[in-house]
């Protein structure tokens, strides 16, 4: 089927506008995000709570996430769906990539754990409780759901050696 030009720039602009209205809600999703977060840790602030630093920057973190991912979104439906050339491909390859490793390092920041490994059992903090850690990687800062420190469990043992 042969395209006939007028229709090719419609289908180019619409998916020009699409792209930039993809990006626009990934910028949206920072800022109001970033907003929100703000907005938390003041309150957190003014109740003197603690972790509060920790909290905004997870908070900041994710926003920051699920914003790039519209932002690469948007990229891809610009570049593949409009005018897929070798240069535009290598050029999204490079913003992709550039991307993903800001989002790998954004995650490794607010999660303590690289995408991919098996998540803990327990959130990072538990807001029910907030300012009990109960996902430091230290297990010494933990908290037990009683909200005494975590202690190793002592072992009996047998001074005879006999294992009985």
């Amino acid at each position: 089927m042969i395209r006939t030009t007028g229709s090719e720039t419609i289908y180019n602009d619409v998916i020009e506008k699409i792209g930039t209205t993809i990006d626009a809600a990934g910028v949206v999703m920072i800022v109001v995000g970033a907003v929100i977060a703000f907005v938390v840790a003041t309150v957190w602030l003014s109740r003197r709570d603690s972790y509060v630093y920790r909290r905004f920057r997870h908070q900041l973190g994710q926003a920051i996430l699920l914003g790039l991912e519209l932002l690469v979104a948007g990229d891809i439906v610009r570049t593949v769906a409009a005018s897929p050339s070798l240069t535009t491909v290598a050029v999204l390859a490079a913003i992709v990539f550039i991307r993903t490793f800001l989002s790998f390092s954004l995650e490794v920041e607010t999660t303590g754990r690289c995408p991919g490994k098996a998540r803990q059992r327990r959130p990072p903090f538990d807001h029910e409780r907030p300012g009990v850690d109960t996902g430091s990687a230290c297990p010494a800062m933990r908290e037990t759901a009683a909200g005494a420190p975590m202690t190793r469990p002592k072992r009996n043992k047998d001074p005879a050696g006999s294992g009985a």
